[in-house]
């Protein structure tokens, strides 16, 4: 199956980081300290910022927040981190962003939530004082529509026009049709109030990954504003990795989607960093962006009884990630290289050939000798007991010769 050619959207300029308009699709995250906590908040956005997020959003929520946004902006700037901030703002934003004016100076983005800015026939003035804020200060603004917080009064709308209709549809339908027109209809108004096109994005995120393929399907087909792929509550390990692989690889390969978020609820212990390094690898082996060197691996069986050749790719690939800080701004073209480490005779030679650089470690019972395969032809052959630290001093000699300076 091809992928379908990336829909053609309205590029916005968020800082220095290009979304849509056939731009590479953007990886983003959030942090998860407390704002105000400058120092945490500080030290968790150059986390993320290391392991690849490019733009990161922060919770704007209470006046101490916004109070701290412009010193953490200073911080990063001053500890050479360029990632753009994101606010992200809820029921008080109008009233924030106008007390603090350096809050809203500081950020890169505004993010909007329609169900949230306000209620009844506060809902239109606070949303206007909003975009009117994102005018003043030239900033882009996302437009989130999540349906655990949907604007009522069109959901009240459409069941009331749907009771009317000769063929009544289900709820479902309904409360999708909602979640669209609610970002729709929001963003019809940003630019009424001048807000332009090329400073919109839109999200429409749930949880359920069906409904949420076919409201970006649907919202995809009536606007060009480009679009922000996610799940509001991915969840937790494997359920929210593969949860929010299977909704935005499908939609990916659709050609829809400019920015994403792997919305992970993390792990105890487990760093925020997870989810920014799950978004990368489901971009890379899509073929969508290449972040850092693969690493292929066997799954073992009853011929590698040993752990041995797991341990090693492990290593090797905390190793490349570790580097690419580094590499990405020395090596040209490192991000797509190639590393086989196999554990027996059966496939091991043969992924090890494929790969740019390859070692096919002993299985149980086979002779204690590992082949590497450069570019398809085995190099050298190594033993003993110092086969991991040969090969990686072997991967760093790869690329120092095969990549060229930038």
């Amino acid at each position: 199956m091809s992928i379908s050619p990336r829909k053609q959207t309205q590029q916005v300029l968020v800082g220095d980081v290009k979304v849509g308009g056939g731009a590479p699709i953007v990886v983003q995250s959030m942090t998860n300290t407390d704002t105000a906590d400058i120092a945490s908040t500080v030290q968790q956005i150059i986390e993320l910022s290391m392991a690849g997020s490019e733009l990161v959003r922060v919770t704007v929520n209470t006046e101490e927040a916004a109070k701290a946004v412009p010193e953490i902006r200073n911080q990063l700037d001053q500890k050479g981190f360029s990632v753009p901030i994101v606010g992200d703002f809820h029921f008080n934003g109008h009233k924030l962003l106008e007390k603090y004016p350096a809050c809203a100076e500081a950020l890169s983005k505004f993010r909007i939530n329609p169900g949230n800015v306000g209620r009844g026939k506060n809902r239109d003035p606070q949303f206007q004082q909003m975009i009117e804020f994102a005018c003043r200060y030239d900033k882009p603004v996302r437009i989130g529509v999540n349906g655990g917080s949907l604007d009522q009064s069109v959901l009240t709308r459409l069941l009331d026009e749907n009771r009317k209709k000769a063929n009544p549809q289900e709820l479902p339908a309904i409360t999708r049709e909602a979640i669209v027109l609610s970002a729709l209809e929001s963003a019809a108004k940003a630019q009424e109030y001048g807000l332009g096109k090329d400073k919109i994005i839109l999200s429409c995120k749930i949880s359920n990954v069906q409904e949420l393929i076919s409201i970006y399907q649907d919202i995809s087909e009536r606007c060009d504003y480009a679009l922000h792929l996610g799940l509001t509550e991915a969840g937790m390990g494997s359920k929210g990795i593969v949860s929010s692989s299977a909704a935005l690889a499908v939609l990916m390969q659709q050609g829809i989607g400019d920015t994403i978020r792997i919305s992970l609820t993390p792990e105890p212990g487990t760093a925020r960093t997870k989810e920014v390094v799950v978004a990368q690898e489901l971009l890379q082996t899509m073929g969508f962006r290449s972040f850092t060197p693969l690493v292929i691996a066997c799954p073992g069986c009853g011929r590698t009884t040993s752990d041995y050749f797991q341990r090693l790719a492990q290593d090797i690939q905390a190793y490349l990630r570790d580097q690419m800080p580094i590499w990405k701004n020395k090596y040209h073209g490192v991000e797509e290289m190639e590393v086989a480490v196999m554990g027996c005779v059966v496939n091991g030679p043969g992924e090890s050939k494929n790969a740019n650089i390859g070692i096919s470690l002993p299985g149980t019972g086979e002779s204690p000798v590992a082949p590497v395969y450069e570019d398809g032809v085995k190099t050298v052959t190594l033993k003993g007991d110092k086969i991991a630290e040969e090969f990686q001093v072997l991967v760093e000699k790869y690329i120092e010769s095969h990549y060229s300076a930038q």
